[in-house]
């Protein structure tokens, strides 16, 4: 039986990266998700927090929206072998 998550139990890549990006640039869960907000996106704090610790999976649509939020490019957010993806 086929299992849907990463190597390490998450249910996404993108998580930790968004993390970072969120850290980088000052931001709260919750006004990351205010600003996904104001771009059409609606999620919430929670849903915030649940992507960031890799237990809730990521839309395309999500994850292009959290690129236009940080301004990086899509890859980005979805590396796996960035210094920062182990910190969470």
């Amino acid at each position: 039986m086929f299992i849907n998550k990463a190597r390490d139990g998450r249910n996404n890549v993108c998580g930790a990266n968004i993390a970072h990006f969120r850290m980088q640039t000052k931001l709260s869960q919750r006004a990351l998700a205010d600003r996904m907000q104001l771009i059409g996106l609606d999620i919430d704090k929670n849903a915030i927090q649940r992507i960031e610790c890799g237990k809730r999976f990521v839309t395309d649509i999500e994850i292009l929206a959290f690129a236009q939020v940080f301004n990086v490019p899509l890859d980005a957010l979805l590396r796996t072998n960035n210094i920062f993806s182990a910190t969470l």
